[in-house]
């Protein structure tokens, strides 16, 4: 029995199509297409929402000091005078951040190798690479998808039969996230 599907595609193409269709299903909650592509892109998304599931609460506080540079009311850099040199005025800062365990960022890289990163453009500024904002997908699996599914044993996609499709007649499936 095969592995998975070649959907008629190269082996790049398929990889391609996966991670973008597995991609928009975990950004968008749900996506329309064909019956066999829902088939495999239920199996990559399956096996990622349970490895954030399994490492969501993996991580460690640790709070750090940092050097940031002093800013004035502009938002500018603060020099000083010294020894006849403009240098710029640093304070130091305690920051608290989270320390990924070993396995959680085993998990975070194998999610970076099959999701794609996202930009969000708003409705006002499309077609403008202003005002555009990057989304990371990796942390919203970890702070949003996970703890939603942290209960449940599996099952986090199921796929909705809508229908032929015009022209070819191939089966189209709504696959959505439980």
């Amino acid at each position: 029995m095969a592995k998975y599907r070649k959907l008629g595609r190269t082996s790049d193409q398929r990889k391609a199509l996966l991670r973008n269709q597995v991609t928009n299903l975990l950004y968008h909650g749900k996506i329309v297409t064909t019956e066999t592509r829902a088939k495999e892109v239920r199996k990559i998304a399956e096996g990622l929402i349970a490895m954030a599931v399994r490492e969501k609460d993996n991580f460690e506080t640790v709070t750090v000091t940092a050097k940031v540079a002093r800013k004035d009311a502009d938002g500018k850099r603060v020099k000083e005078v010294v020894d006849g040199k403009k240098v710029t005025v640093y304070d130091e800062v305690q920051k608290e951040i989270k320390k990924d365990a070993p396995s959680r960022l085993h998990a975070r890289r194998q999610m970076l190798k099959v999701l794609y990163p996202v930009t969000e453009v708003p409705a006002a500024a499309a077609g403008k690479k202003k005002n555009t904002k990057s989304v990371d997908m990796v942390d919203k699996m970890f702070n949003e998808i996970a703890p939603k599914y942290a209960d449940r044993n599996g099952g986090y996609t199921r796929i909705i039969k809508i229908g032929p499709r015009k022209g070819d007649a191939a089966m189209e499936v709504v696959l959505e996230l439980v």
